[in-house]
């Protein structure tokens, strides 16, 4: 197992063996130079010669199949085509990563049994929140909430990385089923 930084084709040093780990000043030199901005992902100020050409005719029928309202104005036309002008550039830039080796991602949550557990919400899940609740009225029912408010310093000030597996300083490292090159 490797433990991915930043994609290799962007990065001098891509990846560490895990048993050796890495130092956090070497760490915190590695990661003071970014590999990439969002700026790159933002569309150029003029259009690039390679962009995509999208012609009014191509846009009115994008707009009709996804059943969204023509422009009303050439102006809103030319506003229209220079959104789908950015996105298109967007998506080309997104499409440039290198993702050879990467597993797709199925889903973000854990869906383990063990998981799915812990996130189904039951009345007894919800036994001390209903209990802070009060019906009011007589004719016009209506639940009232305890309005005391709640100290959240213990939730504020937790620790980020405690559960982190991996660390290095003040950063978490993610493993990646790479193989060594």
């Amino acid at each position: 197992m490797a433990s991915r930084l930043y994609p290799k084709s962007q990065s001098p040093v891509s990846h560490v063996r895990a048993k050796d780990g890495i130092h956090p000043d070497e760490l915190e030199q590695l990661l003071a130079k970014p590999t990439w901005s969002v700026e790159s992902l933002l569309p150029p100020k003029t259009r690039a010669p390679d962009a995509p050409q999208i012609s009014s005719k191509q846009l009115r029928h994008l707009l009709r199949l996804s059943a969204l309202p023509l422009p009303e104005s050439r102006e809103q036309e030319q506003k229209m085509l220079d959104t789908l002008a950015a996105q298109l550039h967007f998506v080309g830039q997104i499409q440039k990563v290198d993702t050879t080796g990467v597993k797709p991602l199925v889903v973000i949550r854990d869906e383990t049994k063990a998981a799915e557990g812990e996130q189904t919400i039951t009345l007894e899940t919800l036994k001390d929140a209903l209990a802070k609740e009060k019906v009011v009225g007589k004719h016009h029912r209506r639940i009232q909430r305890d309005p005391t408010p709640v100290d959240a310093r213990d939730v504020e000030g937790w620790d980020v990385l405690g559960s982190a597996e991996r660390k290095a300083g003040k950063y978490f490292v993610v493993e990646s089923e790479r193989p060594q090159e």
